[in-house]
Order: structure tokens, then sequence, then C-alpha cells
């Protein structure tokens, strides 16, 4: 990998272990420390969620049209900002505010990440990507670790620490990411995609297909995200200790950074990008079914590892597919309705979940949720079927 692919890979664990001292606890902390309803807790959730969204369309657009470093110091600056501003400033009304201004800052930055490791390394091709999903899961696995040790000694360290960790990436971002995003947007214009090389075909109908896949990311993250809030609090509710939530949130990291030989075998099974989602997707709905009878903590410990399985399969594959379908100076576009569409399944998910576990128990929510990522699927299984038809036209 070049060093200006390592270079964004360090900047990601740095910003996602800041991160991972606070979003892992969000709801344990607006539920059991500001004592507020699970919903209410989601509908929180839901709207740093949605200025994340707003975030991620800027942010790709901030790309296309200034570069990688500007953009990513913009997003930067109002997320530490933020972080800063949550140490003094963390009872409930300031709590929410600050919360949907670090989500916009926050998702300013991740579509300037993955377009630029796209851009840097394009022979890269799946790896780049790959390699910015491991980084940032070794910062959840790292964040999560130590955030529980530190809101289990108090609560409110976690937004020091979390504040620390976004100016360390701050002045990495500085010093080092303008040549980087110099050789991103020198790269960017003199490659086109793969599909461009091969086929003239229109815009629209890649957009389409990438609209249609990410409706299926959408819905494994509206999933994936009830470990994060309802899941978080119904471990609580059995008795498990904020220390071992947070370590399965380690072992998830643990197992994305050395399971990566295992991952790289199920990919070469799988052959295709569309087989390697769908089997992710698989997967994802045995962790759930396990989930189903978890009342101690090592039945979550399976539950979990299962899900990373089914992650890692899911996860990089669907920004890589985004590349490949962008036409030349619209990566950061692409990559925004893609990070945008994974925000936006942790925007609706909280609330969701809230809303159903109030209502109708965890149970339901379970089998809710198996149900979805069968509509995920077939969504997977469809959304290239007329991008084919338009190239078997093209090449006839």
């Amino acid at each position: 990998m070049p060093r200006s692919l390592w270079l964004l890979i360090i900047g990601m664990i740095i910003n996602v272990t800041g991160a991972s001292f606070l979003w892992p606890l969000n709801t344990i902390y607006i539920h059991l420390h500001l004592g507020k309803s699970l919903s209410l807790a989601g509908m929180v959730l839901m709207l740093n969620a949605a200025a994340g969204i707003a975030g991620n369309l800027i942010g790709g657009l901030l790309f296309d049209r200034f570069g990688g470093y500007k953009s990513i110091l913009i997003g930067l600056s109002i997320t530490m900002t933020s972080a800063f501003l949550l140490v003094p400033f963390h009872s409930w009304t300031p709590y929410v505010v600050l919360m949907i201004v670090l989500g916009f800052g926050a998702g300013i930055m991740f579509p300037s990440i993955y377009a630029m490791a796209g851009s840097v390394w394009p022979e890269g091709g799946r790896k780049a990507f790959n390699a910015i999903y491991v980084a940032q899961n070794l910062g959840v696995a790292v964040g999560a670790a130590l955030g529980g040790l530190v809101a289990d000694y108090k609560f409110e360290y976690i937004f020091i620490a979390n504040g620390f960790m976004y100016f360390m990436f701050f002045l990495l971002v500085l010093f080092t990411y303008r040549p980087l995003a110099k050789k991103a947007a020198d790269n960017a214009q003199g490659t086109t995609s793969i599909l461009e090389q091969k086929f003239v075909i229109k815009n629209r109908t890649k957009l389409t297909a990438l609209l249609t896949l990410c409706v299926a990311y959408l819905l494994a993250w509206l999933a994936y995200c009830q470990w994060q809030a309802t899941i978080s609090a119904h471990t609580q509710t059995l008795g498990i200790s904020l220390k071992q939530y947070s370590l399965l949130w380690t072992i998830n990291g643990a197992l994305i950074v050395l399971g990566q030989p295992f991952a790289s075998m199920l990919v070469k099974r799988a052959k295709s990008l569309k087989s390697q989602i769908t089997l992710g997707l698989v997967i994802f709905i045995f962790s759930f079914i396990i989930l189903i009878f978890a009342e101690q903590f090592s039945i979550f410990v399976i539950a979990m590892i299962v899900l990373t399985i089914g992650e890692m399969l899911v996860w990089p594959a669907v920004p890589t597919i985004a590349n490949s379908l962008a036409p030349k100076g619209r990566e950061g576009f692409y990559q925004g309705i893609v990070n945008s569409t994974a925000t936006g399944g942790r925007m609706i998910g909280p609330l969701f979940g809230g809303i159903i576990v109030d209502l109708y128990g965890i149970q339901m929510l379970f089998y809710l949720l198996i149900g979805l990522f069968f509509i995920a699927i077939f969504a997977t299984l469809t959304y290239d079927l007329k991008l084919k038809r338009e190239n078997e036209q093209v090449s006839v």
C-alpha cells in the first residue's frame, strides 16, 4: 500500500477511536444518566444521524469541488469544536444540540476519506476500501475498550477523551494531508471507472443501480445499529455490566483486524461483490436469530462474532461498488450517497427500535429485523440487472 493510504489509515484510526469513546454509550447515557426513555434516546440519535446525512452529501460535494484536504478540515473543525463543548455542557438540552452539530461535522469527513482512498490507490480496488474499513474498526475496538473503562470511572471524562482524539486527528490532517489530497486529485483526473473503460452507459442507470443497492445497505445498518441502541440498553436490564458491553465492541474491532485472512477466504469463495454482500446479509440473519435466545453474556459474544463476520463482507463491498460506478469527477458525490445511506440507517434505526421495544418488546424487534434482511437480500440480487442489460446492448 502507498504511504498516502497509510496516512488515511492512521487518520481513520485516530478519528474513530475518539468517536468510539462516545457513540456506543450514547443510549446508556441518555437513558440511564439523563433519565430519558428509549424512544427519546432514539430520537436524539436520529437527529444526530440526520445531521450526518446532510454532512455526508455536503462533504461529497465539497470533495468534488475543493478536494479532500479542505473538506476534511472543515468537517473536523466542526466536530472537534462540538466535542470540546460537550466537556462543560452535557446536560439534556446542550447535549442534544451538540450531538446534532457533531453528527454534521463527522458526516462531512467520511465521504472525503473514502473518496481519497479510492483515488490515491486506484489500482488497489477493493483493498483500499477494505484497509480503511479495517482501520475504522481498529479504532472502534480501541475506543470502545477505553471508553468503557473511562465511563466506569467517571462518565464525564468520556467527553474530554473524545475531544482530545479529534485534536490529534486535526494536527495530522493539517500537517500531512495537503500533498495527499493533491495526489488524489491528480489520479482522479487521469482515470475513469472500470465500467466507463468498457462501456458507454448513461450515468442515470449507474446511479439507479447504486440507489437500489443502498436500499439493502440502509436496512442492514438499521438492524446493525440496534447493537448501539436498544440492545445496549437490553444488556443492562439483563445485568450485563458496562465493561462487558464495551468488551463486545472490542471483540468486534479486534476480530475485524485479526480475522482478515478468514475474510479473504470468504471473499474468494464469493467470487463477486454481489455474492459477497448476499452472503454477509445471510450471516447477519443468523446473528439476530442467536440474539432471540440471548440472556447471558456468552451468548451475546457469539452473536457479536457472527455479526462481525457478516459486516466484514458487506461494509467494504458497498463503497467499492460505488467507486466503480462513479463517473470521473463524481467520486465524492457517490461516496457521499453511500455514507449518507449508512447514516440514514443509524438515523431511523434507534427510533424504530426504541418504539418497537417500548410497545412490543425486544423479541418482536428481532423478528422484524430478520424480515428486513430478506428485503435487503432481494435488493442486492437485483440492483445491477438493468445495468447488465445496457452493457449487453452496448457490447453487441
